[in-house]
């Protein structure tokens, strides 16, 4: 039977998420190839016909994260909100609650943020995945000097602290949501734990 591109996109799908589940349990450099063909229920062959090896099933799954959040922080620049902190709130509150239901992203940002390193085979892509992420923090600074030329941060605020602020928050409610995902209820809670951030910014 002839393969479609619709099952072609499944099989890559499901390999995708069989080494997720594995990178983020057991690490890259312990997963092997045989281990992912086996949970994704696909041979090796499946595998290296979309993948030339397991690095570059790596950085697919960091480009899978990556880009639909990239794209989404990029669409909101494009929109002349009247309020570019609420609307960087509503964004974030948006983020996390697809976070919450999506256990593939979970999965992928409990990968890179607590169980990658960087070392050995996966060295070459720091700086390629540091380029990206830098990318996108550039584009959520861009959130805060609109509200600046809009005259929407408090007065003295300096933009450049408050955008390294911002990282350290954003950064600290995602390594506690991953240690214990429990905890949070981001469809009930999400709005509550950014207004204690950002009201003390919108006012």
């Amino acid at each position: 039977m002839r393969r479609t591109k619709e099952d072609a996109e499944k099989t890559r799908d499901d390999i995708l998420n069989a080494a997720a589940m594995l990178f983020a349990s057991q690490g890259v450099a312990r997963t092997s190839l045989c281990e992912i063909a086996k949970s994704a229920n696909v041979t090796r062959g499946a595998i290296y016909w979309h993948f030339k090896n397991k690095t570059e099933i790596f950085d697919a799954l960091h480009e899978r994260l990556h880009q639909p959040v990239a794209a989404m922080i990029a669409e909101g620049l494009e929109k002349d909100h009247p309020e570019p902190l609420q609307q960087l709130k509503d964004l974030c509150v948006k983020l996390f609650t697809d976070l919450e239901e999506d256990e593939q992203r979970r999965l992928a940002l409990t990968l890179f943020m607590v169980k990658c390193d960087y070392s050995g085979d996966l060295a070459p892509y720091k700086e390629k995945h540091d380029a990206k992420k830098a990318e996108k923090m550039q584009n959520i600074s861009r959130y805060i000097k609109k509200a600046k030329t809009k005259g929407k941060l408090p007065e003295g605020m300096n933009p450049d602290i408050l955008m390294l602020t911002f990282n350290c928050f954003m950064k600290g409610v995602l390594f506690e949501y991953l240690d214990n995902p429990a905890a949070f209820n981001f469809k009930k809670n999400g709005p509550k734990i950014f207004d204690t951030f950002f009201d003390t910014l919108i006012g």
